[in-house]
C-alpha cells in the first residue's frame, strides 16, 4: 500500500480529505501542527478522526505562529470576526501558514518515502486566503520537485488537493458517503477547549450553511 501524508486539522475539511485519501488505497500517514491557534480542540479532533480512520500514525508538531501573531487565529488582542463574510482577506489569515504547514509535510513525505501529500484546501467555499487557491497549490508542487533529494532522485511529488473545486455542500455529500462521522470534527475558529463552536464565526456559518444546502442533519455541537 503506498504511503501518502494528510495535513489534518481536524475540521471537516481535512477529515473528508483523509476519508479520500483512505478511499483511494493509501497508508495514510497524518500530521497536525500545533502553531499557536486559539484551541487545542481542533488538535483534539484531529487524534479523533485519524484512530477513526485507521491511519498509520498521527503525529502533531509544533510552531510558534503566535511569537509572529498577525492574526485572529494566534494573536488574542485580534478579535475573531463574528458579523459574517465580508469581502478581502480576513484577519483570521494566518500569515504563511499554509507554506509552512506543507513545507513539513514535504519532510514527513521525504523521510516515509511518499511521494503524495493530500491537503484539504477549498477555494470556493471558503474565507478568501491566497494560500488556498489552486494557483499557489500547483506553485507549491512545482518548488517539492526542485527542493528535495528525492525529486532530484527522480521521485517526483504529488500534492493532491481533492476537495479543492468542491461546495462546502459538496464536501459533507462526498464526506458523508465516505463514512465521515463530522461530529467528530472541529471548525470553529474559537471553540470551547471541549469542542464546542461558537455558532457564530466565518468557519461556523460556512460549515452550517453547508450541512443546510447538503441536506445532511448538522452534528455540530453549539456553545
Amino acid at each position: 500500500m503506498q504511503a501518502a501524508i494528510v495535513l489534518l486539522s481536524g475540521g471537516l475539511d481535512s477529515a473528508t480529505t483523509l476519508a479520500i485519501a483512505r478511499s483511494e488505497g493509501y497508508a495514510c500517514h497524518c500530521l497536525s501542527i500545533d502553531y499557536g491557534q486559539r484551541h487545542r480542540a481542533e488538535l483534539n479532533a484531529a487524534r479523533r478522526i485519524a484512530d477513526a480512520f485507521g491511519a498509520v500514525e498521527h503525529r502533531v508538531t509544533a510552531v510558534d505562529l503566535a511569537g509572529f501573531g498577525g492574526s485572529a487565529l494566534t494573536d488574542a488582542e485580534i478579535d475573531v470576526p463574528v458579523d459574517g463574510l465580508r469581502p478581502g482577506i480576513p484577519v483570521t489569515y494566518v500569515p504563511a501558514r499554509n507554506t509552512i504547514f506543507l513545507s513539513l509535510a514535504l519532510a514527513f513525505a521525504e523521510v516515509r518515502g511518499s511521494r503524495d501529500i493530500f491537503f484539504g484546501a477549498n477555494a470556493v467555499d471558503y474565507s478568501g486566503y491566497p494560500d488556498c487557491r489552486p494557483e499557489y497549490m500547483r506553485a507549491f508542487e512545482a518548488l517539492a520537485n526542485v527542493a528535495t533529494k528525492a525529486a532530484i532522485e527522480g521521485h517526483r511529488l504529488t500534492l493532491h488537493t481533492p476537495i479543492i473545486a468542491l461546495t462546502k455542500a459538496d464536501i459533507i455529500r462526498r464526506g458523508s458517503d465516505l463514512g465521515v462521522e463530522y461530529a467528530l470534527t472541529v471548525s470553529c475558529y474559537q471553540a470551547t477547549d471541549d469542542g464546542r463552536a461558537c455558532g457564530r464565526c466565518d468557519s461556523c456559518r460556512l460549515r452550517r450553511d453547508g450541512f443546510k444546502v447538503a441536506g445532511v442533519v448538522d452534528p455540530t455541537c453549539y456553545a
